[in-house]
């Protein structure tokens, strides 16, 4: 995760994330992305169960939901787990997770625990009803997908009128006393859509966009063909920032993020080194403290039957299940090798990721690079940084981590 208005706007800085992280302010949710701790953020797919059948969705859920998910009491005990262990956050997700009647109980049972619950969803069940019922229960965010403007987006849902609910699933949630956000996952099919998209989401006061690379996995390894380009991709986020500078002098509270491509901040810094260097050594140290994708090291993802995995995208291999140990076991062990390849990547990367100057900042998506050439430490198809940008010789005087 990239935070635009964060590293750009001055919104972050390292000693708010060293007083969060060393407990002596109260926790912002945003500034998580930065803490080194071993308290990973967990994203928990409670349900494959879905009322829509999106044609991206990594974790090929519809209509039919298998009987062996995890039952209320097995998620009470793993949310147990995770408070004594201090996951700052559990984000509620699916398939549709509105659709497990138990959602608000869990939620209520995370919030007591200390733990921040959020849940994301596609938003067409968000009735007033539900949104006021998530808020008593101690939810505090709601995500919705936004896939386009109406006819991109019904298109990628499978269902007409699906965009006119989720929107109306938004307001609800607004109404509620709930921080919102809109979720973007960008292909060649709806990218013209996405500055009408992020428009709309500051003209209805939505907290938060967060703009998705496309991971190739479940079925979104089905649309890998028509990822953007490298010229695309680096078109849209010179945009973005551009948009991201523009809402911000314009007084206009959202914060706009990116997700699964690192080298958003590598451009973020190169940028912020030509247009403000005195903030240049901040970003640089913040973006060091993030450290590239968290897959595996600040991110968790448990799936609804309880097997754990790396993140969301990692769902064809399990590290475990917490049926059988519990998550805090599973996460620290010292010797599976996934996960100790995974905190050890800047050591395994090859290709351009492993010759990259900026590999802290980034180190690729491993999902993206296995599914291009079968190679899990070989070089993300989807950077859009020039050779020349990534050598070593063109950050001598910019980059810390070479001084």
């Amino acid at each position: 995760m990239i935070g635009f208005t964060k590293l750009l706007c001055g919104k972050a800085t390292v000693s708010r994330a060293l007083r969060q992280a060393s407990g002596q302010q109260e926790k912002e949710p945003g500034l998580l992305q930065f803490t080194t701790a071993d308290r990973p953020l967990v994203v928990w797919n409670m349900t494959l169960r879905c009322n829509l059948r999106c044609s991206h969705c990594y974790n090929e859920a519809g209509e039919g939901a298998p009987d062996d998910e995890l039952t209320t009491h097995q998620a009470e005990a793993l949310i147990d787990d995770l408070a004594q262990m201090g996951v700052p956050v559990l984000l509620f997700s699916g398939g549709e997770p509105v659709l497990r009647d138990d959602l608000c109980r869990l939620g209520a049972y995370a919030a007591g625990k200390g733990i921040r619950p959020v849940v994301s969803t596609n938003g067409t069940l968000i009735t007033s009803e539900v949104a006021e019922a998530l808020r008593e229960a101690g939810f505090q965010y709601v995500g919705v997908s936004i896939d386009g403007m109406s006819e991109t987006h019904d298109r990628f849902r499978c269902r007409q009128g699906a965009f006119v609910d989720a929107w109306e699933g938004i307001r609800h949630a607004r109404e509620a006393g709930l921080r919102t956000g809109v979720r973007f996952t960008v292909t060649q099919d709806n990218v013209h859509d996405l500055p009408d998209v992020l428009d709309q989401a500051a003209s209805e006061k939505v907290n938060r966009f967060c703009m998705y690379h496309l991971v190739y996995s479940g079925r979104g390894a089905q649309l890998a063909e028509r990822d953007l380009t490298a010229a695309e991709r680096r078109r849209l986020i010179e945009w973005l920032i551009d948009r991201t500078e523009e809402l911000h002098r314009a007084g206009r509270d959202i914060e706009i993020l990116t997700t699964d491509n690192h080298a958003d901040g590598v451009l973020l810094y190169r940028l912020i080194v030509e247009r403000d260097p005195e903030r240049a050594a901040e970003v640089a140290e913040l973006l060091t403290m993030h450290g590239g994708c968290s897959a595996g090291r600040k991110f968790a993802n448990i799936d609804a039957r309880g097997d754990v995995h790396a993140c969301q995208f990692w769902g064809h291999e399990s590290l475990g299940n917490v049926r059988e140990r519990p998550f805090s076991a599973i996460w620290r062990d010292p010797d599976h090798p996934l996960l100790c390849s995974l905190r050890e990547s800047q050591d395994r990367l090859t290709g351009r990721c492993g010759t990259c100057a900026y590999k802290q900042y980034c180190g690729g998506c491993r999902i993206r690079a296995a599914a291009a050439d079968g190679d899990l430490w070989g070089a993300d198809p989807s950077c859009y940084l020039s050779d020349e940008e990534i050598r070593s010789d063109a950050t001598e005087t910019t980059n810390p981590a070479r001084r």
